[in-house]
């Protein structure tokens, strides 16, 4: 029996920041088609696992065995390669541009377009065809932006720029998206449309790995969930065995239950008994 090629493998990862080991022995498998969240606390390690994905840290050397980190089978890769097959949207990238787009008049598609570039703008040097104009006006439909297209970054609300983010993430036909808490910053309406926009990318065929800690996004699509905590794993499984209240509540501290409707989850927190003295 062949077996396909994961679309991400990790295998006994650590990595030390500062004097802090941030990330301990981390090792995990992906499939394509599997949208997996990884949940945790602030402070778990999830900032260090995204850099750990996107290839701005390495793993630690000279441990046994070998640590690695593997995308599509490779584990070498000029990063502006892995970008065109990988989409990352996130908080940090979104307010990067809301600051860049203040110093420049950059519309929504030629934002999205310049994702073809690596650039956060369409230049004067930049040779943008047809099919290239194309290919962004798609991406933001696929997103529900085509509205957005002339409208200046800088007009824009948060959760128009994330959309735009998304579409910039789309326009080179990833296998698949790394989302890097993508709601930061929104409120709760935007949230809501951002996470349907993900979830109809998921359904369509779009590979969706999502960092957060927000339990309340992990959408029906989802079929795993690993946790993450002091910068180990300490669960991974399907939806159903790993989001239980006595889970959640070791992983955040604090007394949780856990509510399903509709395919998605909501936690309760239980008030702790006031100390008698």
């Amino acid at each position: 029996m062949v077996q396909s090629t994961p679309l991400l493998d990790v295998s006994h990862a650590s990595v030390i920041r500062g004097a802090t080991r941030a990330l301990r022995d981390i090792s995990f498998s992906l499939s394509s088609g599997e949208h997996t969240v990884i949940l945790g606390p602030n402070g778990a390690g999830k900032s260090s696992l995204i850099r750990l994905l996107t290839l701005e840290d390495r793993p630690l050397t000279g441990c046994e065995p070998a640590p690695s980190v593997r995308w599509f089978g490779r584990e070498h890769w000029v990063v502006s390669d892995l970008h065109r097959r990988l989409g990352i949207v996130s908080g940090d990238l979104d307010a990067g541009f809301a600051q860049w787009s203040r110093r420049g008049r950059v519309t929504g598609l030629e934002a999205v377009t310049a994702g073809l570039l690596v650039s956060h703008a369409i230049f004067d040097h930049h040779a943008v065809s047809d099919a290239m104009w194309d290919a962004g006006r798609s991406a933001l439909a696929r997103v529900d932006g085509a509205s957005l297209g002339n409208t200046l970054l800088g007009e824009m609300s948060a959760g128009q720029r994330r959309r735009v983010l998304i579409a910039r993430a789309l326009v080179t036909r990833p296998d698949a998206l790394l989302l890097d808490e993508p709601t930061t910053g929104l409120d709760l309406s935007s949230r809501h449309h951002f996470m349907e926009t993900v979830r109809r990318l998921a359904r369509s065929g779009t590979t969706v790995v999502l960092v957060t800690h927000h339990v309340e996004e992990i959408f029906p699509e989802v079929r795993r969930v690993l946790l993450l905590s002091g910068g180990r794993l300490q669960a991974d499984g399907p939806p159903a065995q790993v989001l239980t209240g006595a889970s959640l509540s070791a992983l955040f501290g604090v007394s949780l239950e856990v509510v399903e409707r509709g395919g998605y989850r909501t936690v309760l927190v239980h008030p702790t008994e006031p100390e008698r003295r």
